[in-house]
């Protein structure tokens, strides 16, 4: 899929930003609509079927965070990508619990911004089912055989270990949030400070340079992403 036959929807009610969108995105070949309040975005994703949203949490009237509830209750399976502050850790996770597929900072750079769209696009337009053999930079993940390899060189990951890493590779681009990571592998909201140990456990064995890491990437105060390097 071409850029050009892509549409997003920005829903923000600050002008300045849905302008720079409109011109940024628009130079890369997106089609872009905009939306300034929750009202106008329900009307334009009924009436567009845009490809992907980006989503401002701090909407009058009804905010960000009502507006993704009622979508996803309602079935909506658009991409939502949410712009946030940089200091709403806690507002990011609660969105993405509630089904946003990223999210990016303000201020942003656009190519960070095309990055996040792209990745959220591929999750949504990639056919059904896994790939069986993930493969990014040094690091290959066979899912079938369980096998880890870095540079060729296989290694051995624990039970715990490699449940985060396959989690990780399911998710490739995407951040995970501590929350979805500790339920799934522990099966319980347990403490955070489990999922840190086995993380940097995991970097010790996969990076090269685990205090710097080129994988296994933290999101601060919101989870870890795995970046598909070349």
């Amino acid at each position: 899929m071409t850029h050009s036959n892509v549409s997003i929807l920005v829903v923000d009610d600050e002008p300045p930003i849905r302008k720079l969108l409109r011109v940024g995105l628009g130079s890369q070949g997106y089609a872009v609509s905009e939306a300034p309040n929750a009202k106008a975005a329900i009307e334009l994703v009924e009436t567009e079927k845009p490809d992907l949203i980006l989503l401002d949490l701090g909407l009058p009237g009804m905010g960000g965070h009502d507006l993704l509830r009622k979508w996803r209750d309602d079935g909506l399976d658009i991409p939502v990508v949410i712009l946030s502050s940089r200091t709403d850790e806690t507002g990011i996770v609660s969105a993405l619990e509630l089904g946003a597929d990223d999210y990016i900072t303000k201020p942003f750079g656009m190519n960070e911004l095309v990055a996040r769209i792209r990745v959220a696009l591929r999750h949504k337009f990639q056919q059904q089912g896994e790939k069986p053999v993930f493969h990014t930079g040094d690091l290959t993940v066979d899912l079938v055989k369980r096998i880890v390899k870095v540079e060729n060189r296989e290694i051995k990951l624990s039970p715990k270990e490699y449940d985060i890493l396959r989690l990780l590779v399911q998710h490739a681009g995407k951040v995970l949030t501590h929350q979805f990571l500790l339920k799934q592998v522990w099966g319980e909201s347990t403490d955070v400070q489990y999922l840190r140990v086995y993380v940097r456990q995991l970097r010790q064995k996969i990076e090269k340079t685990p205090d710097q890491p080129r994988y296994l990437t933290t999101e601060t105060g919101v989870g870890y992403r795995l970046r598909e390097v070349e």
